[in-house]
């Protein structure tokens, strides 16, 4: 199958590109939705990586033609600017890559009749609900970040594939987890906000999932997270526990405690997602994420030893 990748040099990216080639991504382990081996070079695929400086999704003529030149049957959209405070800001560069960009690739996907999974986030709510938001529940985001990546999901096409995640970390480029051993380095106490709740996501056990999905064709909304729930302050002591410090170095605080405020944008006080379709499917509940932060924290201490 020929299958496009946008944002590939991210951190999902990278290991949705592993996935594809037959390699475990780092951190990770076999995953039953693809087997006891994972996918393997054997099934084919020919992948297509690309990223801002190879394919802007917000550029309709650069969208078009790789589309139109690579035909792919298969498109992993989870290119977007991320950067939730800066959207604030720069809302007209939000909507531009998150909506706009979207509306460019499912209108390419159409012309070539490729299958679309987008991936979305925790932020399409607004967190104030008491439970676990479900794939039916009506949404609300309370941020710019939020009603972009909620408009980018209105443009895919009826049949898509659509992939909402939260909290996520891997082992390639800046994270909660990265962050959080950087500061264990340090002296000091750190405080971090225990009334914001969410289930760490880590896309080793993300990627294999979304390939699934995609390669299946299955259509809809899919919530899709490590099983589990913590909070920031619970999530960095658990971090620092992995990796052999203290975590009563770590105190918790509320969010209106943080000073300077540092969040332009709101962030959700209930991010856990249900991940109801998935169960409803019989598909399998990813590890919990401990599990996934077990595996992580030593394979990221591999790599700065060998960077």
């Amino acid at each position: 199958m020929r299958i496009l990748i946008t944002g590939a040099d991210g951190q999902l990216g990278r290991d949705l590109r592993d996935c594809l080639v037959g390699v475990v991504p780092v951190g990770g382990r076999r995953c039953a939705l693809l087997g006891p081996e994972g996918p393997r070079p054997g099934l084919g695929h020919e992948v297509l990586a690309t990223d801002i400086d190879t394919m802007r999704v917000d550029d309709r003529d650069a969208v078009l033609h790789t589309f139109l030149s690579f035909r792919p049957q298969l498109v992993l959209h989870g290119g977007a600017l991320t950067a939730v405070d800066l959207c604030e800001t720069e809302v007209d560069l939000a909507y531009a890559v998150n909506a706009a960009g979207t509306r460019n690739v499912a209108e390419a996907a159409e012309l070539v009749d490729a299958h679309v999974v987008y991936v979305s986030t925790d932020y399409v709510f607004d967190g104030t609900g008491s439970r676990p938001h479900r794939e039916w529940d009506e949404t609300h985001p309370a941020s710019v970040y939020g009603a972009s990546k909620l408009a980018g999901e209105r443009e895919c096409r009826p049949g898509s594939t659509i992939v909402r995640t939260s909290w996520v970390s891997g082992a390639h480029g800046a994270n909660m987890v990265v962050t959080a051993l950087r500061l264990a380095a340090q002296e000091g106490e750190l405080r971090f906000v225990d009334d914001q709740h969410g289930s760490p996501t880590f896309t080793a056990d993300l990627a294999p999932v979304i390939v699934t999905l995609g390669l299946d064709r299955r259509p809809g909304v899919f919530h899709v997270t490590n099983s589990g729930t913590t909070t920031w302050w619970g999530f960095v002591r658990a971090v620092l526990a992995e990796a052999g410090g203290d975590p009563e170095r770590v105190k918790p605080i509320t969010t209106a405690e943080l000073d300077p405020a540092r969040y332009p944008a709101p962030r959700p006080a209930n991010s856990v997602l249900d991940n109801m379709a998935l169960r409803l499917a019989g598909l399998p509940a990813l590890p919990t994420w401990q599990d996934a932060l077990a595996r992580l924290v030593p394979a990221l201490r591999v790599q700065r030893a060998t960077a």
